[in-house]
């Protein structure tokens, strides 16, 4: 735990290297920070900071700049920035507008939280286990797979292939959608799974009731399949990253959804900013100098998604988690009722 003085030299130095992304001279922090002391004291501080491993110096004539390790210490002991008041009206009168289909809504928001923060961003939707069921079709594929079309009556549709142990006929297909249906509808997807792993050979043929459990068992996929991603921004990763190899691996990882998943999986409630060690699970991603910061909302009947925003250790934070805090709660309160 760094002492009050140097905390707030970190501080300066970390927010005059955000501004202008080059190396903080001495002369630099004591101006910004305000302090009321010497540069003699301020350099011999930057020295213990730079021993301990908080800041850097590239060159010997040139200033310093933060580490990993900075930049967590001052992710870790800042409060969020104010919005001015443009941007706080922007975000009111989208969620209080915003009367469209849920993922129309959820891309829009993205879009939203990039143009707010400039940088790439990402809303994760919620799953569907909670969602009331409307309606479950069945389609035979071939002699042994059936592909289950559950409709919610949010009117999202998930998807499921179901692989059967034997040939079913168009009549216990039938049947089972039937079935389904009786069983399903009107209630969640999850009480719905429950309720198909209860059904015993008494309701129907043999044949019936094994491809509805067989359907059944598929639909407890549901909730993490159909967590839709929606991301916005990413054509402004060229003007973040100025090395094309770095620009290529993030447009690597945004293409595959599963890790994009995994980045945002650990969110909390309250914003959280991962950067340096804290990705050490994703290849190069240290490398390329990648802080994401996210939250996680509230979207209704027990279910939540997450939003996140992708840039480099050197964004923004304080505005940055402010706008993710603003977004979350206008999400929560659209959908958490």
């Amino acid at each position: 735990m760094l002492d009050e003085r140097k905390s707030a030299i970190l501080q300066a130095l970390v927010e005059e290297y955000i501004r202008t992304g080059e190396p903080v001279s001495s002369r630099a922090v004591l101006d910004c920070s305000g302090l009321e002391v010497s540069s003699a004291t301020v350099r011999n501080d930057l020295k213990v900071l730079e021993d301990d491993g908080y800041v850097v110096q590239p060159h010997t004539s040139a200033g310093r700049i933060p580490t990993n390790l900075g930049f967590r210490y001052y992710v870790d002991h800042i409060s969020p920035g104010r919005l001015h008041g443009r941007a706080r009206s922007r975000i009111s009168q989208f969620f209080s507008s915003m009367h469209q289909e849920l993922g129309r809504m959820l891309q829009e928001t993205s879009n939203l939280l990039a143009d707010l923060t400039e940088y790439p961003a990402v809303v994760l939707g919620p799953g569907m286990a909670a969602d009331t069921v409307h309606a479950i079709h069945l389609v035979s594929l071939a002699d042994r797979a059936v592909l289950a079309v559950v409709v919610a009556e949010t009117g999202r549709v998930s998807k499921e292939l179901v692989k059967l142990r034997r040939p079913v006929d168009e009549r216990s297909l039938e049947n089972a959608e039937e079935l389904l249906n009786r069983v399903c509808s009107g209630v969640s997807v999850t009480e719905g799974v429950a309720a198909t792993a209860k059904l015993g050979s008494d309701v129907a043929s043999p044949e019936t009731v094994e491809i509805v459990r067989a359907v059944g068992r598929a639909l407890g996929r549901t909730e993490d399949r159909s967590r839709e991603l929606y991301l916005g921004g990413t054509a402004r990763l060229a003007s973040i990253w100025a090395d094309l190899s770095h620009v290529h691996r993030m447009l690597e990882l945004m293409e595959r959804d599963a890790q994009v998943y995994r980045l945002l999986e650990a969110s909390a409630a309250e914003p959280s900013v991962r950067l340096g060690s804290d990705l050490s699970e994703f290849e190069d991603l240290d490398a390329v100098g990648l802080a994401v910061v996210s939250a996680r909302y509230e979207a209704g009947h027990g279910t939540d998604g997450a939003v996140g925003v992708f840039g480099p250790t050197r964004m923004d934070y304080k505005r940055t988690i402010k706008v993710i805090e603003e977004v979350r709660d206008g999400l929560s309160d659209s959908l958490g009722h």
